[in-house]
C-alpha cells in the first residue's frame, strides 16, 4: 500500500533503530584489521604451501656489454698502465657469468694485482683510479719510506651467493663487478693487511679509514671491517648501480 505524500514518514528513534554493527561477539579485537583480501586460516596455510613449492624465479640475465662503452673502458685501461688479457666470456648458470670478462695482472704504476683477479672493465678502472688516487698518496702520509708494490685481493669474479649463503641473491662477486682487498705489499717485502681498525690511534689506523671512506669516490658499494663480521679481513668493492645513484659505503 502506498502512503499519501501528505502522510508523514515516523523517524526511527536512536534506541530503535537497527543496529549495523555486529554482535560482540563477532566484532574484531581492537587490534585486528579486516580488509577484503582477508582469507581463512585453511586458505593462507594452502597459500604458504604453494609458496614453498613454487618455482624458483630465473635468474637475471648476464649483462651485455655496449660495444661503444667497452671500448672506451679499454681505452682508460691502457691510459692507466694496467696490464690485462681478454678472456673467453663466462657463463656458470644462475646469472654468474660475465660477458667479455679481463684478467688483470698490474694496475697501473707498477702496482701488481696478487693474485690476477677476473672482472668487468669497469671494475679494473675504478680500482686502479682508487689506487692512483687514493692509495698511493695515503700510503705516502703514513709510511713515507714505504712504497706500494702490490694489491693483495681476496676475491674477484666467483659464482655464488651474497656473503656466501646458500640463499638469497647472487653476489656482485658473481656479476664481475666486485673485488676484496685483503691488503697491501711494499716494495721492502713488507705487508699491510686489512683488519679491524675503527678507532685504532695510530697511522696504519689512520691509513685504512681514510683509504676505505674514500674508496666510496670510486665504488657505489664499499664494505670494511666495521659493516658486519662477513667482512673483517677485507674491503669490499663493487660498482652496483642503484637508483638515483645511491651508494652504500660503511
Amino acid at each position: 500500500m502506498t502512503l499519501p505524500e501528505n502522510v508523514p514518514v515516523p523517524e526511527l528513534r536512536p534506541d530503535t533503530a537497527p543496529s549495523t554493527t555486529a554482535p560482540r561477539d563477532k566484532q574484531p579485537a581492537k587490534d585486528e584489521k579486516l580488509s577484503p583480501d582477508a582469507k581463512p586460516d585453511d586458505q593462507k596455510t594452502d597459500d604458504k604451501k604453494a609458496d614453498e613449492t613454487a618455482e624458483p624465479l630465473p635468474a637475471p640475465p648476464i649483462e651485455k656489454e655496449d660495444p661503444a662503452t667497452y671500448a672506451t673502458c679499454k681505452a682508460a685501461l691502457a691510459k692507466l698502465g694496467v696490464t690485462f688479457k681478454d678472456v673467453a666470456p663466462i657463463d656458470d648458470g644462475e646469472g654468474c657469468g660475465i660477458d667479455k670478462p679481463i684478467e688483470v695482472t698490474t694496475i697501473g704504476g707498477g702496482v701488481a694485482l696478487i693474485p690476477p683477479g677476473t672482472m668487468r672493465c669497469q671494475t679494473a678502472v675504478n680500482l686502479a683510479r682508487w689506487t692512483r688516487d687514493v692509495v698511493v698518496p695515503m700510503l705516502k702520509k703514513a709510511q713515507p719510506a714505504e712504497k706500494l708494490a702490490a694489491v693483495d685481493q681476496a676475491s674477484a669474479y666467483i659464482c655464488r651467493k651474497r656473503n656466501g649463503a646458500s640463499t638469497g641473491k647472487i653476489s656482485e662477486h658473481a656479476r664481475g663487478t666486485a673485488i676484496d682487498i685483503a691488503g697491501f705489499t711494499f716494495q721492502s717485502g713488507k705487508t699491510f693487511t686489512i683488519a679491524p681498525r675503527e678507532e685504532e690511534p695510530t697511522l696504519n689506523g689512520a691509513f685504512q679509514r681514510s683509504i676505505a671512506a674514500a674508496a666510496c669516490l670510486y665504488f657505489s658499494t664499499v664494505l670494511d671491517p666495521g659493516s658486519d663480521a662477513a667482512h673483517e679481513t677485507h674491503l669490499h668493492l663493487d660498482t652496483l648501480k642503484r637508483k638515483g645513484g645511491y651508494r652504500y659505503c660503511w
